[in-house]
């Protein structure tokens, strides 16, 4: 969850809004989410827990909500996320302390630019 608080942060979410939103995530009711957003879900679990079971019909499934060419990034995206998942369990790889795309706050004073 550590990479999808940090891009939510990306994203413009504040804390609260991050912490809140990876939560319901992560309960497995979607039920607040949109329709789109519960197929790309669904999607993401299918492929994370058994990609040879994937069909056809789970990519119709997402065209029906996103169109061809979005479906396609969906899918790209999914795989790219759990290709790194992967790559860093094996690796035993840590998460990043801190967002590294976030901008690191101005210094406080003259004394800190130092």
């Amino acid at each position: 969850m550590g990479h999808c608080e940090m891009l939510l942060a990306v994203a413009g979410l504040d804390k609260e809004e991050v912490a809140e939103h990876t939560q319901r995530l992560a309960s497995g009711d979607w039920s607040t989410f949109s329709p789109a957003e519960r197929a790309a879900f669904a999607f993401a679990r299918k492929q994370a827990k058994d990609p040879a079971s994937i069909t056809d019909a789970d990519f119709q499934q997402l065209v029906r909500h996103y169109g061809p060419e979005r479906a396609v990034d969906v899918i790209w995206r999914c795989c790219r996320c759990h290709y790194m998942t992967r790559v860093a369990d094996a690796f035993q790889l840590p998460l990043e302390r801190t967002n590294v795309f976030q901008r690191p706050a101005p210094p406080k004073d003259e004394s800190e630019k130092r």
